[in-house]
């Protein structure tokens, strides 16, 4: 791999492009969110100046620390919540972001409506799916998300454009990101947000529109 994040960049994006030519899908019909989780406003400068445009953040509050003063910087930034969300952080949620990709219950989605509506902005939303039913990881159950993406739109109007999954990791991917199409093909969803660094490129062959790529791009993270 190389050795600096806009390398690795580069390699992603034709990695990215092979494998929406193996899957017959249209060359950049897939969208790259750069996940810049726990990396600095220096860490993600450079990646900016390449070009990248697109970002994914896991929390509101850090997002909110960094990105105005990136946004100033750098014209075009879009930036997607791709992290659990609380009720209570819905405002600042609404206030940050362009996309939220982690809508999972109904008192969320009634936040999130609420602020927007209050705020005058109307922001895609993506449901997410715990496609491998696991109780220690955010999102419904697949069996429950016909009826919450209908109340979802038809009840409160949040504007639902699609489905988001995050597989479980000692499982193979492939059968959860089928099944996630499944769910959204039924329920005329024409957007899923799926595929991270390890299987971005499995993810686009069954039909992901938007990719969240951070490893790949930033290096490994540190937690401390």
């Amino acid at each position: 791999m190389s050795d600096t994040p806009t390398d690795r960049l580069a390699s992603v994006q034709a990695e990215l492009g092979r494998a929406e030519s193996d899957g017959n899908r249209e060359n950049g019909s897939v969208t790259l969110i750069a996940v810049s989780k726990t990396f600095e406003a220096d860490d993600i400068r450079p990646v900016l100046g390449a070009g990248q445009r697109v970002f994914g953040e896991n929390r509101v509050q850090e997002a909110m620390g960094k990105w105005p003063g990136l946004r100033e910087e750098f014209e075009g930034v879009e930036l997607h919540l791709i992290g659990p969300l609380q009720s209570n952080k819905a405002k600042e949620a609404v206030q940050t972001f362009d996309v939220i990709h982690t809508v999972d219950r109904e008192k969320i989605a009634r936040a999130l409506k609420a602020e927007m509506d209050k705020q005058g902005r109307d922001l895609p939303c993506f449901v997410q799916v715990n496609t491998g039913e696991e109780p220690q990881k955010a999102g419904i159950s697949p069996k429950e998300t016909d009826a919450f993406v209908t109340f979802c739109q038809n009840d409160i109007g949040l504007n639902i454009v699609g489905l988001m999954c995050i597989p479980p990791v000692e499982e193979a991917p492939g059968p959860h990101f089928a099944l996630l199409e499944e769910i959204a093909k039924r329920n005329g969803l024409k957007q899923l947000s799926m595929g991270m660094s390890s299987d971005y490129e499995i993810a686009v062959c069954f039909g992901a529109t938007h990719v969240r790529v951070g490893s790949a791009i930033f290096g490994a993270r540190d937690y401390r």
